[in-house]
């Protein structure tokens, strides 16, 4: 455990820059690159501040500093990043180093979210290694009083070609310092078959840290004097306290004292849900003190939320027209004149992040500004947050980010440092605030509940010509306006209003529902719900036309192309880039669904009781298609033999890395489509741990998993999230394929314990 609330290796950099500059600091080649100059960014300027700067240098030692503004929490961001400023400067990687940065406005978009860490930074941190490198040659090419065009970083070094002569980058530095920046237009980025780093299993940066317990996650934060805080949190959301004994607390071993959290008002945001927080000299005696509280909770409004009944009510509500989200063709005169119609419905329940290391944050008060540090993934948002909650401006607000112990978006939502912050304030100590599991399971911002219901038409030839798609959710803006009860364009993007289908006549609608708990998004968000719907009726289509799902699904693919959702109504912002570079191309859907059958074997005679299933999506503009085997025995046991999965995220900057994702991703999937399933009662939640919230355990997992790569040349996509969506459909398809069993309802084996397969008796 470290008593230094920061990672190594850590090594301050100063900070005082002027944007667009190439300054000298502490002795190093410093740089700062502005996001606003078209040069350096390619044109496009990623969201957040306009005054963002990206720090990187050279030291005199010749090592080579990143100060990386987004958060690490095991999906290898660090490496990721370090590998495409190395491979533009030919550092030698051994003495590439990593900080983190606060959280603060001119770093940019902090949000580690969204699967576009690199997506965002590929360009700028290519173009900043590069403007270095012809720096550093410039520099040794004076000192031997020869051509620049003779000199070539190598390793770390400058060698003159000729005479293999060489000079470390540290002896470089302050001559490098004394140079003008090259232009942009000067500056030539390596060609692709020179790569060093990028596109190769480059060793990570954080994984021997964290091997050897190096490394500071949420938890691991200790500052001197610090007290300990668990809360004892309203059951239901806007709920308060109403009368408290906190008699046997107070004579609880180690409890200073309790504390009530100011009540919670709608919207919710990102503020603490209140309660009675037990402040202790550890951690185990703020646990007890709560464990002896008697508090008598006032409901609030939501006291009537009961996820059973709210599950009908979204049926409902997608049974009848909604609000129009897209529209090609005539759906409506297409299915009345259709050879035959389908329709089916399909529901996915909530979901919980359940990140192995739970929620914590530790912050100080100094009698005009905070301190906090936690594991956090918007360390503006937390920045801007704890200004609200403690009423100071957001300049004395000081966020440093920890390591993660998984994030999966519930890291997003910053309330735990919020509360850190508050209570600090309060007590005038340094104060940790620590959420156990059943913290974590039980006062969570819920992947939200959501119904489907799809509407077919065959021609006589069984090819599809009309698909309606309605779809009903309690949206994400609910936790940002309150009463929000209309599907968000942003939800609606993902998987639903960008259904790539060569259908003539496509109608997309949305019903409303009001959130009851805290919805916040999740590993690959709406796109769980949308591409568990659409690709299970794609399988559902091929079996009504008696057709092979996999060619069926290629069918509806349909020929190469590009697909605008725009021009057909939508509003679709293509997660955030620019559909001319990263288009909607259905040639690379298909690729990777021929390429998983082929991996998989598709076609291939298979044993009695085992089946496949194949679903294909593109999500966070990457492209994914899955495929699994499962084999139902005569006892009715449910296993799965195989799961294939392929991927196209364009240029991969670490192939290794990659396939842990898409590996990862699919096992995501798997387990909430299997186990995966969050209800409420009279407003509160049911589940508190393990035991009533499964997730896949290692004999349940795939007995063979393979994983490829479809790498082009193609701007880099999104990769930790979209192996994701597919994992489901493809699931249930092959259930259906081996037992006949139509599943629609997830999770296949429910916490009501009713098994949809009717054969499950080891659970």
């Amino acid at each position: 455990m470290s008593s230094t609330p920061s990672n190594p290796p850590f090594l301050h950099v100063d900070a005082k820059l002027r944007r667009r500059s190439f300054l000298a600091g502490a002795g190093a080649l410093l740089f700062a690159i502005a996001l606003e100059d078209d040069a350096l960014a390619g044109g496009k300027l990623p969201e957040g501040n306009k005054d963002a700067l990206l720090f990187i240098g050279v030291q005199p030692n010749g090592s080579v500093v990143l100060t990386c503004h987004r958060s690490e929490m095991g999906q290898q961001t660090w490496t990721a990043m370090a590998q495409i400023l190395a491979n533009e400067l030919d550092a030698d990687w051994q003495r590439v180093q990593i900080v983190q940065a606060e959280g603060h406005p001119k770093y940019g978009n902090q949000n580690t979210d969204g699967s576009r860490s690199v997506r965002l930074n590929f360009d700028r941190l290519r173009l900043a290694g590069a403007t270095m490198r012809t720096m550093l040659e410039q520099a040794a090419a004076q000192r031997w009083k020869v051509p620049v065009g003779g000199c070539t970083a190598e390793l770390g070094f400058v060698v003159h070609r000729a005479t293999k002569r060489k000079l470390d980058f540290g002896e470089l530095v302050a001559a490098a310092n004394k140079l003008p920046p090259p232009a942009a237009s000067q500056v030539k980025l390596r060609e692709r078959k020179a790569w060093r780093y990028l596109s190769k299993d480059t060793k990570s940066l954080t994984m021997p840290s964290i091997v050897k317990g190096e490394g500071t996650f949420g938890q691991d934060v200790q500052r001197p004097g610090m007290l300990y805080a668990v809360i004892a949190r309203p059951p239901q959301v806007l709920g308060r306290p109403k009368r408290v004994d906190d008699a046997a607390t107070l004579k609880t071993a180690g409890v200073k004292q309790l504390v009530e959290l100011p009540n919670l008002e709608a919207p919710v945001g990102f503020k603490p849900l209140g309660g009675i927080a037990v402040i202790a000299k550890d951690t185990w005696s703020a646990i007890r003190g709560r464990e002896a509280l008697k508090v008598e909770w006032e409901a609030g409004p939501n006291a009537s939320y009961d996820s059973k009944a709210f599950e009908e009510s979204l049926l409902q509500a997608v049974r009848k027209p909604g609000k129009l989200g897209r529209k090609r063709g005539d759906v409506a005169k297409a299915l009345s004149t259709a050879a035959k119609r389908l329709e089916a419905e399909y529901y996915v329940p909530h979901l919980a992040h359940s990140a192995m290391e739970p929620p914590a944050a530790v912050a100080e008060w100094d009698g005009d500004r905070v301190t906090c540090w936690g594991c956090g993934q918007t360390p503006q948002k937390a920045r801007q947050t704890v200004a609200q909650v403690c009423g100071v401006p957001v300049e004395n607000v000081t966020i440093h980010v920890t390591w993660l112990g998984g994030g999966f978006g519930r890291k997003s939502k910053p309330d735990f440092f919020a509360e850190a912050a508050w209570l600090a304030r309060k007590v005038k100590a340094p104060v940790k605030v620590v959420w156990t599991r059943e913290d974590d399971l039980q006062h969570a911002y819920y992947h939200t509940v959501s119904a489907q219901r799809l509407e077919a038409g065959l021609d006589a030839s069984g090819k599809c010509v009309a698909l309606l798609h309605r779809t009903a959710f309690p949206p994400i803006t609910s936790t940002f306006v309150a009463g929000a009860k209309d599907a968000d364009p942003g939800d609606l993007r993902l998987g639903a209003s960008d259904t790539p289908f060569d259908v003539p006549n496509i109608q997309l609608e949305s019903g409303q529902a009001e959130a009851h708990i805290r919805i916040g998004w999740l590993r690959s968000v709406a796109n769980i719900y949308h591409a568990f719907a659409v690709q299970s009726f794609a399988a559902e289509l091929a079996h009504a036309a008696g057709r092979d799902p996999k060619d069926y699904l290629l069918e509806l693919i349909g020929p190469p192309r590009t697909i605008d959702p725009n021009q057909e109504g939508a509003k679709y912002d293509n997660y955030g880039s620019p559909l001319k570079d990263y288009p909607i191309d259905t040639a690379r859907l298909a690729s990777v669904t021929q390429e998983v059958a082929k991996l998989a074997k598709w076609g291939r005679k298979l044993p009695p009781g085992h089946g496949l299933g194949i679903a294909a999506h593109r999500s966070f503009v990457s492209y994914v298609a899955t495929v699994v085997e499962v084999a139902v025995d005569d006892q009715g046991r449910l296993t799965m033999p195989g799961v294939w999965s392929v991927m196209d995220a364009g240029t991969v900057v670490n192939p290794n890395h990659c396939e842990s994702q898409l590996e990862g991703g699919t096992l995501f999937g798997l387990s909430n489509a299997l186990f995966g399933e969050i209800t409420a009662k009279s407003g509160a939640i049911v589940q508190a741990n393990f035991p009533n919230w499964r997730v896949m355990r290692m004999n349940e997992a795939p007995r063979h998993m393979e994983v490829k790569l479809i790498e082009s040349s193609a701007p880099p996509g999104g990769v930790g999230e979209p192996a994701t969506p597919p994992a489901a459909p493809a699931l249930a398809n092959a259930i259906f394929a081996a037992t006949g069993v139509r599943i629609r309802r997830l999770p296949i084996f429910g916490t009501d314990r009713v098994d949809r397969l009717n054969v499950g008796k080891q659970h």
